[in-house]
């Protein structure tokens, strides 16, 4: 295998496991950390870089690993020809506007839950007693990367709900500018994730339950993430039914790199929740072990289009990842 040099670019230190697994290889690696306070994670296990637009001329391989405004620089830096791994402004908008993401996933022909868009509390309180039902509160934009400010709703009549936005309007009107009330939908959380070239989707597809609350028995505020299990598959019904949907117009974006849906998957059908349409590249999903090693190899093989099979795929499920939850798997 080929040494190549690689600079990863993360907004708040999300990427570290995938660029150690990638200097265990051999290659050379430069890791930049923009947030000033997360800077020191990673060290001594990854060489750090400290301007990364400098070390993006030493690079052959660039990996961006989030989105928020992410994406106009790896669009740039692929406009004028360097290796990119990592969003566009196309996909930025996909993860950070939660609205934009459904209408793109229904113009596609993927079934959606309904929602409202708000961006004051008095109106949501309003529809919410009109319109009595159990919701989800979602804030959009930098705001949903605090994931305790997810409510969902318990009561048939919508109280709760009422009583939270009650709240966040006192607590967190000038941090919540923007959020969504979706409506609540019982079923089997489940995501769907697969690495694209360019071009099309690279099989296998990646099939994994996050457990988010806090303590075991799914009780607690909801966090990051507790846990994940995994594994990799053929592309399979949940694939075909949602990102498969979304490849044509991906492929006309030139966006190279790794997609995850997550998903309500019930007897009536499979609804994508917009809040994880994540093109981040982060180690909570991606944990040491199989998915970073799956990352390093699709960093190495697809450049352009070419890869549209991941090499060594039974060492994949070999590796599957498996970071242990706090919530038992029964």
């Amino acid at each position: 295998m080929d040494k190549r040099k690689f600079l990863f670019v993360s907004l708040s230190g999300l990427i570290g496991d995938i660029a150690w697994q990638v200097l265990k290889e051999g290659h050379d690696v430069r890791y930049y950390i923009d947030a000033e306070k997360e800077r020191d994670i990673a060290d001594g296990f990854v060489p750090k870089s400290k301007d990364w637009e400098k070390d993006a001329k030493w690079s052959d391989i660039i990996v961006f690993d989030d989105t928020l405004a992410q994406g106009g620089k790896a669009q740039a830096l692929r406009a004028a020809g360097k290796p990119v791994i990592g969003a566009t402004p196309y996909a930025d908008r996909l993860e950070d506007d939660r609205s934009f993401g459904q209408e793109q996933l229904k113009s596609a022909g993927v079934s959606i839950i309904p929602y409202e868009d708000f961006d004051s509390f008095d109106p949501a309180i309003d529809f919410v007693k009109k319109n009595p039902d159990r919701y989800v509160i979602k804030p959009s934009g930098e705001a949903q990367n605090v994931k305790r400010r997810l409510f969902v709703g318990e009561e048939e009549d919508g109280e709760d709900v009422i009583r939270m936005l009650e709240a966040y309007k006192k607590a967190f009107s000038d941090e919540i500018k923007v959020f969504q009330l979706q409506r609540r939908i019982n079923g089997v959380e489940v995501a769907v994730g697969a690495f694209f070239n360019g071009k099309k989707f690279v099989t296998p597809v990646n099939i994994n339950f996050e457990h988010k609350k806090l303590f075991p028995g799914e009780v607690g505020p909801p966090t990051g993430e507790m846990g994940t299990a995994m594994f990799w598959s053929e592309p399979n019904l949940l694939f075909n039914r949602t990102l498969l949907k979304m490849e044509s117009k991906l492929a006309e974006e030139g966006y190279v790199g790794y997609i995850d849906l997550n998903c309500i998957v019930n007897n009536n059908g499979i609804y994508p929740l917009g809040i994880h349409f994540a093109f981040r590249l982060s180690d909570d999903q991606h944990p040491a072990g199989g998915h970073a090693y799956a990352h390093q190899r699709f960093f190495l093989g697809t450049r352009h289009g070419r890869r549209t099979q991941m090499a060594h795929a039974q060492r994949l499920s070999d590796r599957y990842s498996h970071r242990r939850p706090s919530v038992p798997l029964r």
